[in-house]
């Protein structure tokens, strides 16, 4: 199986490489539209800023080209976010796949939301999220408002969506690379996809 990560200078790249290591695969990190267009599988990491990301993805012209992918893609955290129409970080213009706004968390409790927390399986059978039970790590001050792609729910000042799913593209705003035993598995589950 060729696994791609996309390396456009925004992911966490490195942690997500060595977490499928762990599981037997050795992810190819590239920011090449031939090689990720080959891959069985792709990752679109991301930490950081959303203007900031959106900005490498342009300046790479990968932006074009993400929205095109047909094989399973699994956006973690910011890459989640940034399947999305617009964010309200930097007031941002996404990638468009999910028509929904990225907004930021209401300070009433401490923000980022940051750590372990729980979240709920929506009544969607879905391959990859599906029976998650254990609590999964999240660091992040903006999220995707439930729509009708949300999978999973996850409750911090609003609720909000855990993980996401539109045809081929795979959202989770934790951090699967990150959250132990529960993370290794959503992984195998995409991997089995």
């Amino acid at each position: 199986m060729k696994l791609v990560i996309i390396n456009y200078g925004a992911g966490n790249t490195q942690s997500v490489k060595y977490a499928f290591q762990r599981l037997g695969i050795n992810p190819v990190l590239s920011n090449n539209v031939d090689e990720i267009f080959s891959a069985d599988k792709v990752i679109f990491p991301g930490v950081g800023h959303a203007q900031a990301a959106m900005n490498e993805l342009m300046a790479q012209g990968l932006e074009k080209f993400i929205p095109q992918l047909t094989q399973p893609v699994l956006g973690i955290c910011l890459g989640m976010q940034l399947l999305c129409q617009f964010s309200e970080e930097g007031n941002t213009q996404c990638l468009g796949i999910i028509n929904d706004t990225v907004k930021k968390f209401e300070p009433l409790l401490k923000v980022p939301h940051m750590g372990w927390d729980g979240s709920t399986t929506a009544p969607i059978k879905n391959a990859v999220f599906n029976n998650i039970k254990e609590q999964v790590y999240f660091v992040h001050s903006y999220y995707v408002p439930i729509n009708q792609y949300t999978i999973e729910t996850c409750d911090y000042i609003t609720p909000f969506s855990a993980s996401i799913q539109k045809d081929n593209f795979y959202g989770c705003q934790y951090h699967p690379e990150k959250s132990g035993k529960v993370g290794e598995q959503i992984l195998k589950n995409f991997l089995a996809l």
